[in-house]
């Protein structure tokens, strides 16, 4: 399988402060991946470098073959597709959900004079129906819930068939019910055999999705821990993480369940 993301001695510096410490990292493109720690350890950092929006101040990262600094962006951006609250808050308010998601054919956030064949929007509606989003075609963007807009800007990132797939914090704010529709929808799309590979960056065990294979931990900018989850996401190794004694609960379907040590 190709690699599809490769880090080497990653170091991020920003106003002397270090973002990220010697990341060294890598991403096959048939797996599955979630990055957890806590609030400042670099997760956010970390997907503006696989999304090649952020370059490193040190080491070397290399997204679908090409290496930041030695390739054109324009060309490379478009073949990953990326989902954040940042990206949401740069949507019209009053642009229609199928526009939000059609104008990811041009990696634009708002409907100007681009001209689209009716292939874009058939698959545009296609990829609305697969996210449980094909009655809000015709909505505002700015009208929706929550966890409507959350699963519009990942239909909206999987448009263009990425081969990269980046998600930060899908789930944040969401209510329990938004979120285990999102997971669930999350589960069954890792699951197909032609999903690209995916990094979903989240603070809490319970909103990773079921298939996802592998886990980063990640802390003070440094990696604590990363490999297939079963051996990652243990309580000794997130207690570490997050700096607190955690119990962990695994159920049979795959889902975790972490609180404090009693």
């Amino acid at each position: 399988m190709t690699r599809v993301l490769e880090l080497t001695d990653v170091s991020v510096v920003r106003d002397g402060a270090p973002i990220l410490d010697g990341v060294t990292w890598a991403v096959e493109g048939d797996e599955r991946w979630v990055v957890l720690g806590p609030n400042g350890a670099g997760k956010t950092t970390l997907l503006q470098l696989a999304s090649a929006s952020a370059h490193p101040s040190g080491g070397t990262v290399d997204v679908l073959g090409q290496r930041l600094g030695e390739v054109d962006l324009f060309e490379l951006r478009p073949r990953i597709g990326y989902a954040s609250s940042a990206l949401a808050r740069r949507i019209p308010g009053n642009e229609t959900v199928l526009d939000v998601v059609l104008t990811a054919a041009y990696a634009v956030t708002g409907r100007w004079n681009e001209e689209y064949e009716p292939i874009d929007e058939r698959r545009a509606r296609r990829v609305l129906g697969e996210w449980r989003l094909d009655h809000l075609a015709e909505r505002l963007f700015g009208t929706l819930s929550d966890g409507e807009q959350k699963r519009v800007q990942i239909a909206r990132a999987v448009m263009t068939d990425p081969e990269l797939l980046l998600l930060d914090e899908p789930a944040a704010s969401l209510d329990l019910g938004a979120r285990e529709e999102l997971v669930q929808l999350l589960g069954a799309y890792a699951s197909e055999p032609t999903a690209p590979a995916i990094v979903m960056v989240t603070h809490h065990v319970e909103e990773i999705p079921p298939d996802f294979t592998h886990a980063l931990l990640l802390a003070d900018g440094r990696v604590r821990a990363a490999g297939p989850l079963a051996e990652v996401v243990t309580a000794e190794r997130l207690g570490e993480t997050f700096g607190l004694a955690l119990e962990l609960d695994t159920t049979a379907s795959g889902r975790f369940a972490a609180r404090a040590a009693s």
